[in-house]
């Protein structure tokens, strides 16, 4: 059973959701030029440590407040009958394969600068008025 990070209780959502990668594969190192992604809903990984080692399969659901996924294939059986999913934590899965459904992570894999913030150049610069008006108007005139 994986245990919460004392550390972790306190972390803002949006901190501990960017906390949430794993590393990628060779051919995708190459590709991207990155060694880490976040991690999302419908990338293919390849387990890497502990008793399920080796077994390949799709995200189906991010567990954000332990850092777990659950994957495909990765299984096991209840005592008294039935399957559980088994949670793995995200540092020990590699990605093999990722989800491009999503414009922006693509953008951003890519390095395009299309999904920066367009600068306006065209604009002319505001006048800074200070919260003093009366002083504004005797240095104007």
């Amino acid at each position: 059973m994986v245990t919460i990070n004392p550390k972790m209780l306190h972390v803002p959502k949006h901190v501990r959701d960017a906390m949430i990668c794993s590393s990628l594969a060779d051919n995708l190192r190459e590709q991207y030029t990155r060694k880490s992604v976040r991690v999302k809903k419908g990338d293919n990984v390849r387990v890497m440590r502990g008793e399920y080692s080796g077994i390949e399969g799709k995200i189906e659901k991010v567990n954000t407040q332990r850092g777990t996924l659950a994957i495909e294939g990765v299984q096991r059986e209840k005592v008294r009958g039935g399957n559980v999913k088994v949670q793995i934590h995200a540092s020990n899965v590699q990605i093999i394969g990722l989800n491009l459904e999503d414009k922006l992570r693509e953008n951003r894999l890519r390095g395009n600068k299309s999904t920066e913030k367009v600068k306006l150049n065209n604009k002319k610069p505001r006048k800074i008025l200070s919260r003093n008006k009366k002083r504004d108007k005797k240095e104007q005139g």
